[in-house]
Order: structure tokens, then sequence, then C-alpha cells
């Protein structure tokens, strides 16, 4: 038994080695910088709120079998071009963003959709197809920038346009247009948009259940109506208004809130288990309601509160201020995707990354799905650039997106994820793990070396090597099966024949 646990133990060390290496540096870079986590965590939190959006953009082609996803710079561009152009349209604040993130939509579906058309050219060599179409895709952007804005499209803006009237400048100033606009919604208006957007799906629910003579459970959607309204009317009560008025969340308060939810949940899992019991209905186990878990979870509950009474942490946890909005659109991305991994949709691009032999032997459409994945990536990663650019207030017109599919990339690996594999939980721990070192590792070697530059150095370093070591252990664990392996080229034959069929 003892010589077992220690082989699934040494399993598990090998598996997560990157992210183990990843936190030993984070933790020695820490602590060489000489700096206080009243000033590392407020700073982590804030580039996890810019670029963790644009990292779970990632996930969906890895699934669909395309690897990482370096063409997400092209939705960073269709990004930029629909940002400049509602600035130079004047458009500001939250409606100007929502503007902005519409005009991305189309630009960056019809840019994600010619690049799946291209990597369906191009099956087992996405990622360096990716990665070379990028640099080709800079080539037409800076021709858009520098040429065609003031030369052959006319623009009367001194602002935007260099002196000369032809071609971009190259820093453009977001500070009253939509700079914050995502990260300052207070979370009364929020809560007043949850409200009406429960209404309108439970009203869109109800009439499609009527028109296909479904049964409506009049019983349950009066209890989640009401529920919804009282909810929202707790919005009125004075000390309520009041902290919903802000637009941001001190972590203290949401590290409590989280706490009351958890107890609430176990709480409900409790009464409604109950109520079961006396109907006779209720299970308990692994698949009803466990009382040793929800002991646990209450426990776990009580014990983070209790620490927040700790006066290091207490400092550190009154230093951070989460932007709602922001942090909400993140949490909506982790569940978007998976909810898609559970729909036909989202098992069809599993399907096909697992195997496009068996993909095509089961009739899916392989080529069709594998642009689907592309689009959603590409839309997802100008939706990503986008809260990117309001949260830093400024667009490098022609190097802001440059980037921004390596570093991306990078935090994906550093959290454990492969080239065949990625999750939400992996993403935003890469997203933890990286950005500290981006933190404090110039500050670093400021104390150890005398020079920040060499903190720098290192940290893009970090950045390549780990893309390398991916690719490289991508290439080594495929080349046996794939070339010289009978199996492999009996299943490239098979496909051949399911494509001419």
């Amino acid at each position: 038994m003892n010589k077992k646990t220690n082989i699934n133990v040494a399993d598990i060390l090998f598996q997560n080695k990157v992210v183990l290496i990843f936190l030993v540096l984070c933790v020695g870079a820490t602590i060489a910088s000489k700096q206080p986590l009243t000033f590392v965590v407020p700073e982590l939190f804030t580039r996890i709120a810019r670029n963790s959006f644009i990292v779970l953009s990632l996930i969906i082609p890895v699934i669909a079998g395309m690897g990482l996803n370096f063409g997400i710079v092209i939705g960073a561009m269709a990004a930029q071009i629909a940002i400049f152009l509602t600035t130079y349209w004047g458009l500001t604040g939250i409606g100007g963003f929502a503007a902005t993130a519409l005009l991305t939509t189309p630009i960056a579906a019809f840019f994600g959709f010619l690049v799946g058309k291209l990597f369906n050219y191009m099956k087992g060599n996405e990622m360096i197809g990716g990665l070379v179409l990028g640099y080709f895709a800079d080539g037409l952007y800076q021709l858009l920038f520098l040429f065609i804005f003031g030369g052959v499209i006319k623009m009367n803006n001194s602002t935007l346009m260099i002196p000369t009237g032809i071609g971009v400048k190259n820093t453009i100033d977001l500070k009253d247009t939509v700079k914050y606009a995502l990260d300052t919604v207070p979370m009364l208006t929020i809560a007043e948009a949850a409200f009406y957007l429960c209404l309108i799906v439970l009203a869109c629910s109800t009439a499609f259940k009527l028109v296909k003579k479904q049964e409506v459970k009049w019983k349950s959607l009066a209890v989640k109506a009401a529920a919804a309204v009282i909810i929202y009317g707790l919005t009125f009560i004075g000390p309520v208004e009041r902290f919903l008025s802000a637009d941001r969340l001190l972590l203290l308060s949401a590290v409590e809130l989280s706490c009351l939810a958890v107890v609430l949940r176990q709480a409900y899992g409790f009464a409604k288990w109950k109520l079961q019991s006396r109907n006779g209905e209720a299970e308990q186990g692994p698949e009803g309601f466990c009382i040793q878990k929800a002991a646990a979870w209450v426990a776990l509950a009580a014990l983070v509160y209790g620490l927040t009474y700790v006066p290091g942490l207490y400092k550190v946890l009154i230093a951070v201020r989460l932007p709602v909005m922001t942090y909400l659109c993140i949490g909506a991305l982790c569940c978007f995707n998976n909810i898609l991994m559970k729909t036909r949709l989202g098992q069809n691009m599993r399907t096909v990354g697992q195997s496009r032999t068996v993909a095509n032997a089961a009739g899916l459409d392989v080529d069709k799905t594998r642009i689907i994945a592309m689009i959603f990536s590409t839309v997802l990663a100008g939706w990503g650039q986008l809260i990117f650019l309001q949260n830093v207030g400024t667009l490098s017109t022609y190097g802001a997106h440059t980037q921004v599919g390596q570093f991306a990339i990078a935090a994906l690996l550093v959290g454990g994820a492969s080239v065949q594999k990625a999750t939400n939980r992996q993403a935003i721990l890469g997203i933890v793990l990286f950005h500290t070192l981006f933190i404090v590792s110039p500050l670093a070697g400021k104390e150890l070396f005398g020079d920040a530059v060499i903190g720098e150095y290192f940290r893009v370093f970090v950045s390549y090597g780990v893309i390398a070591m991916a690719l490289a252990m991508h290439a080594w664990k495929k080349a046996p099966s794939a070339e010289a392996s009978p199996v492999g080229k009996m299943n490239d034959k098979v496909e051949r024949k399911g494509k001419a069929a």
C-alpha cells in the first residue's frame, strides 16, 4: 500500500512539474524582491482582470485538437480596429465599450472563419501556421493603419491621425472614451440588469414551452420569479444600496460573501434533504446530499473566515479592490466553456480533438467543427483584448497586439495545460503564477544583481522557454505514433477514405 501511495505521489508530482517549478520560482522571486504582499497581491489581481479573458479564449481550440492558437493575435487586431473606429466616432463609457464589442464580433468572426479554413489545409501544423499567419496579418494591419486610414479612407482628427493626415498615431489615449468603462460599472447596475434579465429568461422560457405545448411548472416558475423580486427588493434597503453603489469590491468583502454563500448553499441542501426525507424521496451519498461533505465545506468556510482576522492577511485583503463587472465576465467565460463542452457541439469538438479518424467514421463534419472552434476563439480573444485595453487606458497602435499570443499561451502552459488538454483551472492557475513572476522578477533582479533589466530578460526567456518546451514535448510524444506506428499510417488512410466518401 505504501509503495502504491509513493508511486501515485511521484506520478502526481511529475505530471505537475511545470506548475511546481514556477511555484518555487514565484515564491523565491517574491522573497528576493523584498516587496510586501500589499504591493504584489493588488498588482496581481489587476493583471488577472486584464489577461484572464484572453487566456481562457485558448481553451476551445485545444479541446478541438488544433493545439495552441497562436492566431489569437488576429482576434486582438480585430479588437484594435474596432476600438479605433469607435474612438474616432466619439463613443464613450459603457455604451461605447458595448458598441466596440459588437463591432469587434463580426470582424473577429470573419477573421476566425478565414483562419479556420486555412488551418483545415494544414492539419497537424496549426501552431506553426498560426505563428506565421500572425506575422503576415500584422503586415496587413500596419498597411491599414499606416496608409489606408487617412490615405484611402479620409479621416480628419488631429488627436488620432499623424500631422500629415495619413496614418494613425503610435499611441491613442482612451481616457475620454472607454478607459475603465467595464471596470467601473456599479454593482447596483449589475444587480438591476441581472433582475430584468432573469425575468426575460423566465418569460421567454415559458412562452417557448407554451408554443411547443410542453408542460409548464407554474409553481416552480412563480417561486423563481418571487425569489428574483425579493432579491432585487433588497437592493432598495439603505445599507445594501450604499454597498452596491460602489463599482469595486474589497477582496475582504468578496471572501466574506463567498464564505456566507457556501454556508447558505449547504444549509439549503440540508433543508431540501430533510424535506425529501419526510416524503421518502431523499438520497444520501455520492449522488445525494452528504452530511459529512456538507460539514467539511462549512468547516472550510469557517476556517477561511477565521483567517481574515490574521493581521498580515487582513492588510492584504483590504488592499485589493476588485472590478466586479470584469471578474463577472471572466467567470461567465469559465461557465461558457464548461457548458459548451456539455452540448452536442462541445462533444463534437472533443471527439474531433481526440481523433479525427473516429470523428469522420461517426459522420461528423470535422472541418466545420474546427472552423467553429476557431471562430469562437478569435471572437473571445477580441473581447479579451478590449478588456485589456480598457483597463490599461491607452492603445499602443502598432505594439499592443504583438505579444498577445506568446504571453497568453505561456500563461496557459505554466498552469499545467498542454497542446492536447487545457481547462479553466489550469488557465487561471497559469495566469496567477506567470504574472506573479512578471511582477516580481524585475524587482528581484534589481535586488540580486543591481539591475532590473536582468529580471526583464529572465521573464521574457521564461515566456518563450515554456512554449518551446511544450512544443518539443508535443513533437516528442507525437512522433512515434504518427510516423513510425503502422496504426498511425492506417488511421491516416482511413481519414482520407472518409473524406473521399
